[in-house]
């Protein structure tokens, strides 16, 4: 988590004031479910409330004699509160207060995440109407295929994004749980009932079985979620820097007055925020498998997950936040040149409607077989620089005796390729 691809809302629900404020808040709640169940008395609970203070400096001063951190926390806590201290933390474990805090973090991050997906998911809708009937090459394996349009490139790179949006809030609601169970979760020395208490205060639903932690499967789970968030920023960032390519160039990264491309070449336009995505893409996938690996601790509970969930927590919820809002950026900003998309689609000379005429060939009576040679093998000869596929089309016997050259022209028409594309608009944007 460095400076430069982070943000600052999402910084600071990491930063450990913010942390310790959760600590404080679920210790406190506890406390006041004790005072109702006659465990601990009702003034301590207040006091807690009244008098509860804390100073990181002063707890990593703690620590670096404890070699605890929840401990440094609560002896922190009980200089500001008093005699009262001692009822805090009453039947609970270390767990209890790291598990369910993280949960919150976890739920406050996707909250931001969820309005960078809403921001990102309204960039796309904006720039894919504006651009529906946009013709443009489409291309497998990065040769032309068949025509489509910008839009509806955009409208499928949505349609992904909707569906992240419906994984992170699942993920959300899987991750957010609370455990006040105490040692080894069987609630013996702690009542069910303050789980229940805290867990509503904080926004969480009950875990419901604990071991001392909450089930790794639920993180996993959510850092896998963040890992295909990543995985289709790079695909749009991907899409992007292809078409920004010179030869190419049918789209390309706003560059802003006195932007620089390159230290040495004072032409270059590289695609410099998209190359960045790619790699920050990488970052947040690579929270993923010791996420998985978390997932398998010894007996009730071990601390190997810790520190793995220290570093992935903030780097890649962090990172995330900060990509979505940059490619949010790059999709409001992109530059469109529809004359570019134009003149790739004729620049095979009309091959794109091989398809067409193939079809058209068996309509006729033509076998497949003889119908893809025929069509092929005019193919080919654009390929090489011998001709344009229509006209070829009109000289091969083979052809013109199914098909004369007003049906030949007819089926170089684009418009048969985009009758479709307000369907799947209305798929897609209802």
């Amino acid at each position: 988590m460095i400076p430069r691809y982070a943000r600052p809302d999402m910084v600071k629900i990491w930063e450990p004031e913010n942390k310790f404020r959760i600590w404080f808040e679920i210790e406190a709640h506890a406390c006041d479910a004790q005072a109702e169940l006659g465990v601990v008395p009702k003034d301590a609970a207040k006091a807690v409330w009244e008098r509860g203070k804390f100073e990181v400096d002063r707890i990593d001063e703690i620590e670096r004699v404890t070699h605890h951190d929840v401990i440094a926390f609560l002896t922190n806590l009980a200089e500001h509160v008093g005699d009262e201290a001692r009822f805090v933390h009453q039947g609970m474990t270390s767990s209890d207060v790291l598990d369910t805090c993280l949960a919150v973090q976890l739920k406050q991050a996707s909250d931001i995440l969820l309005k960078d997906l809403d921001g990102l998911l309204a960039a796309l809708k904006k720039r894919a109407i504006e651009h529906k009937d946009t013709p443009c090459m489409g291309r497998s394996h990065g040769i032309h295929a068949e025509p489509t349009t910008f839009g509806l490139k955009l409208a499928g790179f949505y349609a992904e994004f909707e569906r992240n949006k419906e994984r992170l809030l699942a993920a959300q609601k899987d991750v957010a749980t609370c455990a006040i169970s105490g040692a080894v979760g069987t609630f013996a020395n702690i009542d069910p009932k303050v789980e229940e208490h805290v867990a509503k205060k904080m926004g969480l639903s009950v875990e419901p079985v604990s071991t001392q932690v909450i089930p790794r499967d639920r993180h996993a789970n959510y850092f896998a979620v963040l890992g295909v968030i990543a995985s289709s920023i790079e695909r749009l960032a991907t899409e992007i820097r292809h078409l920004q390519r010179t030869e190419v160039r049918e789209a390309e990264e706003y560059f802003a007055p006195g932007q620089k491309g390159s230290s040495a070449m004072p032409h270059k336009r590289n695609p410099v925020l998209t190359e960045n995505l790619t790699g920050l893409a990488r970052i947040v996938r690579s929270a993923v498998i010791p996420a998985m690996e978390n997932v398998a601790l010894w007996h009730e509970r071990d601390i190997s997950h810790s520190s793995v969930e220290r570093m992935i927590g903030p780097d890649a919820t962090v990172t995330l936040d900060f990509a979505l809002a940059r490619l949010t950026g790059v999709i409001e900003k992109l530059l469109v040149y529809p004359d570019a998309m134009q003149k790739n689609l004729d620049q095979l000379g009309g091959l794109v409607f091989s398809q067409r005429v193939l079809l058209e060939l068996t309509q006729a009576g033509m076998s497949r077989e003889d119908a893809y040679e025929a069509v092929q093998r005019n193919a080919m000869k654009v390929w090489e620089g011998k001709g344009n596929f229509l006209e070829l089309l009109k000289q091969d016997n083979d052809v013109t005796k199914l098909l004369d050259d007003k049906a030949l022209t007819a089926l170089f028409d684009m418009g048969y390729h985009t009758k479709h594309v307000d369907t799947v608009f209305k798929r897609v944007f209802g």
